[in-house]
């Protein structure tokens, strides 16, 4: 992540957190308060995600979207929405023993 992105993600996690509403805007004040130049691009980009995603959803889900946060991170604007939407699979785990070097057929001093 850049520091325009850092600084975008504040600036929406204050106003969030303040019951304010999210605008490019006061994105753009926020971030231009804390002495931080960003692209004129940014500000709206988060204020559109936060227009379309509900930002408490997000943040009490970050654990089970790590892999699609990561992935809209790495995929650029362009496939932003599209990569948000999708929800991660759930995966059962097993339980597996665990295995010993008797297992293995060998050992460290043959």
């Amino acid at each position: 992540m850049s520091l325009s992105q850092f600084a975008c993600t504040y600036a929406t996690l204050i106003l969030h957190d303040e019951d304010i509403s999210i605008t490019s805007d006061k994105i753009a004040t926020l971030v231009k308060a804390a002495n931080v130049t960003v692209e004129s691009y940014w500000p709206s980009l988060f204020a559109k995600l936060a227009e379309k995603r509900n930002v408490g959803d997000l943040i009490m889900n970050i654990g089970a979207a790590a892999p699609v946060a990561v992935a809209v991170a790495s995929s650029g604007p362009a496939a932003g929405g599209a990569a948000a939407a999708a929800a991660p699979a759930v995966e059962e785990k097993k339980e597996e023993a665990p295995e010993s070097d008797d297992d293995m057929g060998f050992s460290l001093f043959d």
